[in-house]
C-alpha cells in the first residue's frame, strides 16, 4: 500500500519538479492535481512539461514506488500547496486555488502536521490560510506548522536550482518556521533564511518586481534609442563598462508566470505606494504592442517598396529562449496583434519547443526564414542564432539575436 509521508497540491511547471525531487530522495509522495490527464500521464512515469533532467527523474521516481499521482490527496505528516494564483478583475490576485487546495487537505490534517505554501501570494496569504484552518478545526491551533516558502527557480534548469537556491521561509510563528526550515533542509543544498511569513510572502513579489523595474529601464531606453537613431545594444554594453553599471538587455516585453505577474500582487494592494513598480510593468506591456506596430509598418514598407505583400515569419512564442512555456509571453501577443492586422499577407509561425499548437499553424524554423521577406525575432531561441537571409529580405530583431 503506498503511505505518502508528502503530498503537494499542483504538478505544474513548480509542483512536479518539487515533487519529484523529494520522491529521488526516497520519500513517499504524492502528487495532486485536478487535471485526469495529467495524473494519468504521471503515473506511466512520463512528464507534460518541457524540463531538462525532469523526465528521467519521474521515470525513476515512480519505478521506484516514491511518487504517485491522484485527483485527490491523501493523509500525510507535510502539505504543499503549489497551485496557480490567477487575476480577477482588473489584475487583481485571486487566491481562490490556494483556497480550494487548502480547503482539499483540511479534513486530513492532525496534530503535529506540517502545511507549506509556495504558491505566489498577496501578503497576508499564509495567515488567511491559517485562519480558515483553525475556523474548520479549532482544536488543530497551536497544534500543526504554517509556513511560507517561494519558490525562485528558472525554467530550464529547475531541478538544480530547486536543490541549489537559497529559499526564504516564514511561519505564522517560530515553531512553524523551524519545522518547515527542517523539512526543506532534507533536500535542499542552499541556505534556508528564517523570517516570518508576510516578509517571505513579500519577498518572493519583491525579487520578480526588482526584476520587472530592470528590464523596463532597458526596454524604455530600446524606445529611446529607436528614435534617436541609436544602437541600444551597442549603447548597453558600452554603458556596462562602467563599473557599477549594469544594464539588461531589451527585449520584446515580459512574460512567464512570475516577473509578468508578480509586481500587480504589489499594485493591486498598494497603488499609491508601488508607483515606479506600476509603471515598470506598463512600459513592459507597451514594448510588445511596439513591437507588433514595428512588424506592421514594415509591412507596408515592403508592400509600397516591392507593390506585393510580403510573407511574414514571427520567431518565437515562449515567454524565453529555449522553453515550451508560452504563459504570459510578449511574443505570443504580438503574434496574435500581427493575424489580426492581418490582410492576406503569408503568415509563418515559428516555436521550435512546441509541436503543436491549437491556435497556431506552427512552421519550422528554417522553412520560415528561407520563404519568409520579413523575418521578426521574438525570442532569443538558440535555433536561431546562425540562420542565414534573403537578400531582399528585412530582419527585425527584438531580442538581440
Amino acid at each position: 500500500m503506498f503511505k505518502p509521508e508528502v503530498v503537494t497540491v499542483g504538478l505544474g511547471y513548480i509542483g512536479l519538479p518539487t515533487s519529484a525531487l523529494i520522491a529521488l530522495k526516497g520519500v513517499k509522495v504524492l502528487g495532486v492535481d485536478v487535471n485526469p490527464k495529467v495524473v494519468e500521464t504521471i503515473n506511466k512515469g512520463l512528464i507534460h512539461i518541457v524540463e531538462p533532467e525532469l523526465d528521467a527523474i519521474v521515470e525513476t521516481a515512480v519505478a521506484e514506488g516514491t511518487l504517485k499521482a491522484a485527483l485527490k490527496a491523501e493523509e500525510a505528516n507535510a502539505y504543499l500547496i503549489v497551485v496557480p494564483t490567477p487575476f480577477k478583475g482588473q489584475n487583481e490576485p485571486d487566491i481562490s486555488f490556494v483556497e480550494a487546495a487548502t480547503k482539499g487537505v483540511l479534513p486530513l490534517l492532525k496534530e503535529g502536521d506540517l502545511y507549506i505554501i509556495e504558491s505566489t501570494s498577496p501578503i497576508g496569504t499564509t495567515e488567511k490560510m491559517a485562519k480558515l484552518i483553525f475556523a474548520a478545526r479549532p482544536e488543530l491551533e497551536g497544534k500543526i506548522h504554517i509556513a511560507y516558502c517561494p519558490e525562485r527557480v528558472l525554467p530550464g534548469n529547475v531541478m538544480f536550482e530547486l536543490v541549489n537556491n537559497d529559499r526564504v521561509i516564514g511561519g505564522i510563528d517560530a515553531a512553524s518556521t523551524e519545522a518547515a526550515v527542517n523539512f526543506y533542509a532534507r533536500f535542499v543544498d542552499g541556505e534556508l533564511h528564517k523570517t516570518n511569513a508576510r516578509t517571505a510572502e513579500m519577498c518572493k513579489l519583491v525579487e520578480n518586481s526588482s526584476r520587472d523595474v530592470q528590464i523596463a529601464f532597458a526596454n524604455e531606453l530600446s524606445l529611446i534609442c529607436d528614435k534617436a537613431d541609436i544602437n541600444v545594444r551597442e549603447l548597453i554594453n558600452l554603458a556596462n563598462k562602467h563599473p557599477r553599471v549594469n544594464i539588461l538587455q531589451p527585449g520584446c516585453g515580459v512574460g512567464g508566470h512570475c516577473i509578468a505577474v508578480d509586481p500587480y500582487f504589489i499594485v493591486a494592494d498598494y497603488p499609491m505606494e508601488s508607483q515606479i513598480i506600476g509603471k515598470a510593468r506598463e512600459i513592459n506591456n507597451y514594448k510588445a504592442f511596439w513591437c507588433a506596430e514595428k512588424i506592421k509598418n514594415a509591412k507596408l514598407e515592403f508592400e509600397l517598396k516591392h507593390g506585393r505583400k510580403p510573407s511574414v515569419a514571427l520567431m518565437g512564442l515562449a515567454f524565453k529562449p529555449d522553453i515550451d512555456d508560452l504563459r504570459e509571453s510578449p511574443a505570443k501577443y504580438i503574434a496574435q496583434k500581427v493575424l489580426q492586422d492581418a490582410n492576406n499577407e503569408e503568415h509563418y509561425i515559428v516555436e521550435p519547443n512546441v509541436s503543436e499548437h491549437n491556435v497556431f499553424k506552427l512552421t519550422d524554423y528554417q522553412e520560415a526564414v528561407e520563404k519568409a521577406d520579413i523575418v521578426a525575432f521574438l525570442v532569443a531561441h538558440k535555433e536561431f542564432k546562425n540562420l542565414s537571409f534573403k537578400k531582399s529580405g528585412v530582419v527585425l530583431d527584438f531580442c538581440g539575436v
